[in-house]
């Protein structure tokens, strides 16, 4: 009865030595003659390949910024932009960032300066929209950007920047 009672045991040591973590513990059997990794793989957010370093937007800057404001909102800020495209028909148009940032999260640099670009994309080359300079009355382009209480705290001003010039906006 002593050696069934050892046997058990012995089995029972070697199963819950086998459950420690598929790797972290030196008793999991599958890592006695040699198996599985020496060092544990390391789990991280980041992309494979790190995050983008350059801008892949195949937007291009609006001609002109001619307004843009604060709106007050209950859980922030909405910052109101309004551009003149170089031609009819513009379209996609949004504020990005000059620096790449995980979308959702947008964050001013070390300055407390925000630093966007107003873009779009143009019309097709050969359409009637792109032959035709816009019309500063009907042709107007407004976007608006939502800005956190999180994102505003370390704020001290927005810069936006078209084409043909730049707008900033002090908090």
């Amino acid at each position: 009865m002593r050696s069934g009672t050892l046997g058990i045991l012995a089995c029972a040591m070697l199963v819950l030595g086998g459950c420690g973590r598929m790797g972290d513990s030196s008793l999991n059997p599958f890592r006695w003659f040699g198996g599985g990794s020496g060092a544990p793989r390391q789990q991280t957010l980041e992309p494979e390949g790190g995050y983008p370093t350059v801008i892949e937007d195949g937007r291009l800057p609006l001609a002109q910024i001619t307004s843009a404001k604060w709106e007050p909102l209950y859980e922030g800020r909405m910052l109101v932009v309004t551009g003149l495209a170089a031609s009819k028909g513009w379209w996609d148009v949004a504020l990005v960032t000059e620096v790449p940032m995980p979308r959702g999260r947008i964050r001013p640099d070390q300055d407390g300066v925000l630093r966007l670009r107003l873009v779009g994309k143009p019309p097709l080359p050969d359409t009637f929209a792109a032959a035709n300079p816009p019309q500063p009355a009907s042709d107007t382009v407004t976007v608006a950007l939502t800005l956190p209480n999180a994102a505003l705290a370390d704020l001290r001003e927005v810069v936006i920047t078209g084409a043909g010039n730049a707008i900033t906006l002090r908090r």
